[in-house]
């Protein structure tokens, strides 16, 4: 191989490399690597934010809304932050509580094992879903249901 070959080639992949890395979507939750490094009082506040972040932009579109024409762009933005912020909730569910943190139950586990790990499993089932619906509409009741479940979810991970 020449060296103007060799030189497109290493141009190229760096190109591809940098690209790659640009449009990486990034994940916030934590590794999925075995470190052991976990904080889950952080994750439970960065909940707490994301619910607030989802009402505060409901209320804005819905305020914003009485003059549509006017505001579409910001009724945009709000919506994308909505969504996204929901997104945020999905994956902070899945790959940190589900994934990592909620151990599958040990074969001859205690039927009171049993009840706090499917209710746990439940609690996270309900927080992605009401994700899901938040990110579908502007009904404000999505933000009481999200807030109610992570409620009850801190105290059932708790024990």
């Amino acid at each position: 191989m020449n060296k103007r070959s060799l030189t497109l080639m290493t141009l190229s992949m760096a190109l591809a490399l940098t690209a790659g890395l640009a449009t990486r979507k990034s994940v916030s939750a934590h590794c999925q690597i075995p470190c052991g490094i976990y904080d889950d009082d952080l994750r439970f506040g960065l909940l707490k934010e994301n619910i607030a972040t989802i009402d505060k932009s409901i209320k804005q579109i819905t305020e914003l809304s009485a003059d549509p024409a006017k505001n579409a762009a910001q009724i945009a933005r709000w919506a994308i932050n909505k969504d996204k912020y929901a997104d945020d909730i999905a994956e902070l569910v899945s790959t940190y509580f589900l994934q990592q943190r909620i151990k599958p139950l040990a074969d001859g586990a205690t039927p009171e094992e049993t009840a706090a790990y499917t209710k746990k499993l439940t609690l996270c089932h309900g927080l992605l879903v009401n994700a899901m619906k938040a990110k579908q509409n502007t009904d404000a009741q999505y933000v009481e249901k999200l807030t109610q479940l992570s409620e009850q979810f801190h105290e059932a991970y708790a024990h």
